[in-house]
């Protein structure tokens, strides 16, 4: 099953079911008026979102119209908690040696995660806008869950049952402004903007055998101003998968539905599968021995972040333009 939601000029949207080549979209008010309202009670309203998508797949749908992604809000254009994992340590891994730093061994046996804001989400076509350049404005293409409510003290195994839907995002980092954060030793906050996801929220059966092991095994595409830069496999290297990342997040505390987690800036060790974020490519010209050349984002630039599974797109696409607020 295919969600989205559509701009209606209020904070939530109004919930829609996608067709499967994402052409074609119906209203699902009669359902549920609002994705989070859906998720507050799954087990008794998704099979009626589901019985939707599939008359519009076979062509029905009385009230069907054009999908356009331009239309979209992020699917949950507003969140009970955005926690985003590192779940790709070889990320980490390049960001410390790039500065001398050696890697903890724990950070191999526990992920990390923060916090990020939830209240504000970019949709997928929204521009980015911000104050400054000099910010250091970088692009993180990652792949993330929504939850249904995950009780304390949950197992690896349990949560992968209380995984509901998947979806990209783009978490925009403002690279000159973290040094000065992470010295302060309370984490992000200035130099982490508002994040922005894919038009389209699927269920795990929606990715056929591209979903085991609670990954996604299938290429994450990140085009810079219309060049392919990145084009790593989500669902390689990455050492703590979605469940571990759930268990983690909900050891000392319950996490309620609508709760979305984040894989982190999906990495390679291949370094021929390009980047996900242009902090990577910069520690790389670091380890060589240099100076970083490349530059980060400037007003004007795009970035599309997009997930094709034999030639298809399964989300649709994150496309913005950086702007200038």
């Amino acid at each position: 099953m295919k969600l989205a939601t559509l701009k209606d000029g209020t904070r939530d949207g109004q919930l829609m079911v996608v067709s499967r080549d994402l052409k074609t979209a119906q209203l699902a008010d009669g359902v549920a008026r609002t994705l989070q309202r859906a998720l507050d009670d799954w087990t008794f309203i998704s099979p009626q979102l589901d019985a939707l998508y599939q008359e519009l797949n076979r062509g029905g749908g009385r009230r069907s119209f054009d999908f356009d992604p331009a239309n979209c809000m992020a699917p949950l254009p507003r969140a009970f908690q955005w926690a985003d994992g590192s779940a790709y340590v070889n990320h980490v891994e390049l960001v410390r040696k790039a500065r001398g730093a050696e890697l903890p061994a724990s950070f191999w046996e526990e992920p990390l995660m923060y916090q990020g804001g939830s209240d504000d989400f970019l949709g997928p076509t929204d521009d980015i806008a911000l104050a400054r350049e000099e910010w250091g404005i970088d692009f993180e293409a990652e792949v993330c869950v929504i939850t249904d409510d995950v009780p304390v003290g949950v197992t690896a195994d349990q949560a992968h049952q209380r995984i509901r839907l998947l979806m990209l995002a783009n978490d925009v980092s403002l690279r000159n402004l973290i040094p000065d954060e992470l010295a302060k030793g309370f984490g992000f906050l200035q130099s982490k903007p508002a994040t922005s996801f894919s038009p389209v929220a699927v269920t795990p059966d929606e990715l056929g055998d591209a979903w085991k092991s609670g990954k996604v095994h299938l290429p994450l595409l990140s085009t810079w101003n219309d060049k392919l830069v990145g084009k790593p496999q989500a669902g390689v290297d990455m050492v703590f998968n979605f469940p571990q990342l759930i268990a983690h997040l909900a050891k000392t505390r319950n996490v309620r539905a609508g709760s979305i987690i984040g894989s982190g800036t999906v990495s390679n060790k291949d370094s021929k599968k390009g980047y996900s974020c242009i902090a990577e490519q910069r520690c790389l010209e670091m380890i060589a021995g240099g100076e970083p050349v490349t530059p980060f984002m400037a007003f004007g630039d795009t970035i599309r972040i997009e997930m094709l599974d034999d030639g298809k797109s399964v989300f649709g696409a994150i496309h913005q333009t950086i702007k200038q607020a």
